[in-house]
């Protein structure tokens, strides 16, 4: 059974929630709706209350991650070349 929901929404925020529904090709209330979801999912996550969840979810990170983060050493030299030429962040 469907039911009908109605959301109260600021101007600026209606408009770039429709901007973004028509991106991924979707209408506004399937966009608002696979949010909702997303927000809810988020939400059942384990906590990381003990050492053993600690360890299976640096493990999960482990196994979706792919490739070798670069060296500190190499980002900060990045970042000070960026500020000798002038950019900031």
């Amino acid at each position: 059974m469907s039911l009908r929901v109605q959301v109260i929404l600021d101007e600026s925020d209606a408009l770039k929630f429709r901007i973004r529904a028509l991106q991924e090709s979707k209408s506004l209330s399937a966009w608002l709706r696979e949010a909702g979801k997303k927000m809810l999912k988020m939400g059942e996550a384990a906590p990381l209350a003990d050492e053993e969840s600690l360890k299976r979810f640096f493990a999960g990170c482990r196994e979706r991650e792919e490739g070798e983060e670069p060296d500190w050493e190499d980002h900060k030299k990045t970042i000070q070349k960026g500020y000798r030429r002038g950019g900031r962040p």
